[in-house]
């Protein structure tokens, strides 16, 4: 979906915790070995945002549609589907079974909606840290490795990028007893700097606090576009999950707005090998007809690296 350190590090001991959280990071991939593919491909829910926002899919069936019409054994929820049910044990157990009974994987939950956590008023800021925490048990209690979050905020691109590096640490902490991670997808306004965004991962420098690279969110500020494959090159050493957003696809089924097969290549590069999400939002083709495109296209670029 579409939406800046006081210092920097320096000297030998500087340059080691960056090169160790970076190790950190690649081993945290979803406490899996590496699979026998380059790369799994798991489904984000936001590509079936239309249906679920009119009431023609319901959240609970969202792991049914993945499995049964799309051959994918791994999702990716976005809270906004069930706002009102992250403290529903009721609700979560069903979601969960429903999931566990197709043998269907629950990845991360996407979380908008709960405050800024690069917020300049610190206030502000541990109240955003604090609504985060009932999606932080959400996750846990559906089987997920992750909740992404976002790391948006107001001020001074330095002083945004120090609030934004100390919220995720103290969400970090919460997470760390559930054994989860706290993810950050680059998601307009400074997140979609690639080098700001890798600048905040330094700065929180914590091993449960990672990136969500999404090949297509770099719209940093209307008319300034960053260089999308020079940003996610920047945050996969960071990567716990990486999105595939797609638009559109040409008579030859590639992507029309991102090279996948130059993109997986720095993915693969980074020494990610875990679930790489489909993230259909284009309108030309239905949802249905997105998400299989985006699929075959993973699935021709997957063959030719295997």
């Amino acid at each position: 979906m579409d939406t800046s350190r006081r210092g920097f590090l320096s000297g030998a001991a500087g340059l080691g915790a960056v090169a160790g959280l970076a190790s950190i990071a690649k081993g945290a991939q979803e406490k899996a070995p590496r699979p026998p593919a380059p790369f799994l491909i798991s489904l984000a829910e936001w590509s079936l945002h239309k249906a679920l926002q009119s009431g023609e899919l319901d959240n609970r069936d969202f792991a049914k549609v993945a499995k049964e019409k799309h051959g994918i054994d791994a999702v990716e929820y976005v809270n906004s589907f069930f706002m009102d049910k992250a403290r529903d044990d009721a609700y979560l157990k069903d979601l969960k079974s429903r999931a566990d009974d197709l043998g269907v994987r629950s990845l991360l939950i996407m979380c908008d909606g709960e405050g800024e956590l690069g917020h300049a008023d610190a206030a502000e800021r541990g109240k955003a840290v604090e609504n985060h925490v009932k999606w932080l048990e959400a996750a846990k209690q559906l089987g997920c490795h992750s909740i992404r979050v976002n790391a948006g905020g107001s001020g001074p691109r330095d002083e945004h990028a120090a609030h934004a590096a100390e919220s995720l640490r103290a969400l970090a902490e919460k997470a760390a007893p559930l054994d989860l991670c706290v993810i950050v997808e680059n998601h307009g306004g400074p997140s979609s700097d690639g080098a700001w965004l890798a600048g905040v991962m330094k700065r929180a420098a914590h091993p449960r606090v990672g990136t969500l690279p999404d090949f297509g969110n770099f719209t940093v500020a209307e008319g300034q576009i960053y260089d999308r494959y020079k940003g996610v090159t920047e945050l996969m050493p960071f990567a716990k999950a990486v999105s595939a957003k797609s638009h559109d696809f040409d008579a030859q089924g590639n992507e029309t707005s991102t090279d996948y097969a130059r993109m997986m290549r720095i993915v693969t590069a980074a020494g990610y090998h875990g679930h790489v999400g489909i993230e259909y939002e284009g309108s030309r083709l239905s949802e249905h007809e997105g998400i299989r495109a985006t699929k075959t296209l993973l699935e021709r670029v997957r063959s030719q690296s295997a």
